[in-house]
């Protein structure tokens, strides 16, 4: 089954002029993937970069890269989620759209308490702060660390 939504996407590099609120067909899930409605969309300044062409995306492109909202479907294999879970993600690209397809390994639910728009703003910081702190360097009991900013690229 299709479903009709709109998306920000982008058909060429360039200033925000270029992204446009297009009609695009998202279809049914299929094997491992999730159809999610977005409530939520996460804004990071990757998303300029990807839009100003400075890191390269297959054209055209729905820009954005986090989002939360609220499952519709589940393709086949899909055990963890069913329609009308809350949940949030990060990756692949495609985020700035009303309908998205997403694996369903990209996906956490949302717990009680947390808005989906809290959780689609910290999926991106959340996962950078978890592999600086236990992969980039496993911080452990008596380490000392400095965060000297508390801010992103967008402010």
């Amino acid at each position: 089954m299709e479903t009709a939504s709109f998306a920000i996407r982008i058909h060429k590099p360039g200033g925000p002029e270029t992204m446009l609120w297009e009609p695009v067909e998202v279809g049914a899930p299929s094997a491992g993937e999730v159809r999610v409605r977005n409530s939520a969309v996460g804004l990071n300044f990757i998303d300029v970069y990807h839009r100003n062409g400075s890191y390269q995306v297959p054209l055209p492109a729905v820009l954005g890269l986090e989002g939360a909202g609220i499952v519709e479907a589940v393709g086949r294999g899909v055990k963890e989620f069913k329609a009308g879970d809350h949940v949030a993600y990060a990756q692949p690209l495609g985020a700035y759209a009303e309908v998205v397809l997403r694996p369903a390994d990209r996906l956490v639910k949302i717990p009680a308490g947390v808005s989906d728009q809290t959780a689609a703003a910290m999926m991106l910081k959340g996962l950078t702060a978890h592999y600086l702190l236990r992969r980039t360097y496993r911080v452990t009991a008596g380490d000392i660390i400095l965060v000297h900013a508390a801010a992103g690229g967008v402010g």
